[in-house]
């Protein structure tokens, strides 16, 4: 006999894309239903699990109580002092993490949801497709509900099952491509090919969902760098994504890839030759029209974004010349970037920030030769 999970209250998982700050969060599984990826630390050591569906239901009633509590209150006050706010969450029976999504889901003006953990898409799709719907029933002025997925999993979806999906309210997803290469793929046991990533990201953009793609430089080493470039291009001129969002390969201490990295058998490239790869990447992309995103502290460039094709020489002209730099300006500028007295690279021109970026070097012991290390020992903080 199957044993039955009691329902221990609302669930919030760890992690989100950085635009959906705003995004009331409901858990719909926990944690990676994969989970092999070297380059991720996130789930290790956890299992997958679905959540029934009965539990969902009950924490999107209960965030719709806590909303309607807050409302209320607003209305009758004309505003809602922090203490008083406060108090509200504390006297009525709603789970506090519950009420706190309410809060920010009201500040942001309830307009989007996103549905945690790493891949929503792999439940059942009369359970997620009843899920939406009663979200959609919740909050009918949602614009926007969002998700993680796999490509492996979408590309076992049927197109008519995506179109469920995509009329029950889903209407954005993100997956993590991270490298259109079938060699650096397989290298970090990403569990799918390139041949799955492209026919996952059409047959979404076919059910009219919108889709943001991943890619992450570095991922292949120095080895595999120009290939990792080529082959993402290629597979994201093939899908033509709405969003192509940049996240720069990291390595905390808990992933597997940093003990072939230290062992020699990944060869980790720095800042310099990761921007070369980007611009390659970039370089290479060809009759779409995606937006590209550079929206996490762990990319070198935040102004590298725009819309192809309009924008594409005013995104690579940055990389361009930072590579034209010398190497004690890029040191300088890499450094002062990681550690947020540089935001641009146009920011070197400022004197007191440069000179601050400097001091910053000077504190470190900085030089040409151990900057990669010291922003490698950084970005290990941003994950």
């Amino acid at each position: 006999m199957k044993k039955v999970e009691p329902y221990s209250g609302f669930e919030q998982g760890p992690i989100r894309p950085p635009s959906e700050a705003g995004s009331l969060l409901l858990r719909l599984t926990r944690n990676c239903p994969w989970n092999h990826c070297t380059f991720c630390s996130l789930y290790k050591g956890t299992k997958f699990t679905l959540r029934p569906v009965e539990h969902v239901l009950k924490d999107i009633d209960t965030v719709h109580r806590a909303v309607e509590i807050i409302l209320e209150a607003q209305s009758e006050s004309g505003g809602i002092p922090y203490s008083r706010m406060a108090s509200l969450g504390q006297d009525s029976d709603i789970d506090r993490q519950a009420f706190h999504g309410a809060q920010n889901f009201i500040a942001n003006g309830m307009k989007s949801i996103f549905l945690q953990d790493g891949n929503s898409l792999i439940m059942k799709v009369e359970d997620l497709v009843q899920i939406l719907e009663h979200i959609k029933k919740a909050f009918p002025a949602v614009d926007r509900i969002t998700s993680y997925a796999r490509s492996q999993s979408v590309a076992k979806i049927s197109d008519d099952d995506l179109l469920r999906i995509f009329k029950a309210g889903l209407n954005r997803i993100h997956i993590g491509m991270e490298s259109g290469s079938d060699k650096v793929l397989k290298s970090v046991k990403k569990g799918v090919n390139k041949a799955s990533q492209i026919l996952a990201g059409q047959k979404l953009k076919r059910a009219g969902i919108e889709l943001s793609e991943y890619f992450m430089p570095g991922l292949g080493g120095r080895e595999l760098s120009r290939e990792n470039a080529l082959e993402t291009a290629e597979s994201m001129n093939q899908i033509n994504p709405d969003f192509i969002r940049l996240r720069t390969l990291a390595l905390p201490n808990a992933t597997p890839l940093i003990a072939s990295h230290e062992t020699g058998e990944f060869d980790k490239m720095g800042d310099v030759e990761t921007a070369q790869e980007l611009l390659l990447f970039l370089e290479s992309l060809d009759g779409i029209t995606s937006t590209v995103k550079s929206d996490h502290i762990l990319n070198l460039f935040s102004e590298v974004e725009g819309t192809l094709p309009a924008d594409k020489e005013k995104m690579m002209a940055p990389i361009r010349e930072f590579l034209k730099m010398s190497p004690r300006y890029q040191m300088v500028y890499c450094i002062g970037r990681r550690t947020h007295s540089l935001s641009r690279l146009a920011d070197l021109s400022d004197p007191v920030r440069r000179k601050y970026a400097e001091q910053t070097c000077a504190d470190l012991g900085a030089n040409v030769g151990n900057m990669d290390e010291i922003t490698d020992s950084i970005m290990k903080r941003f994950i």
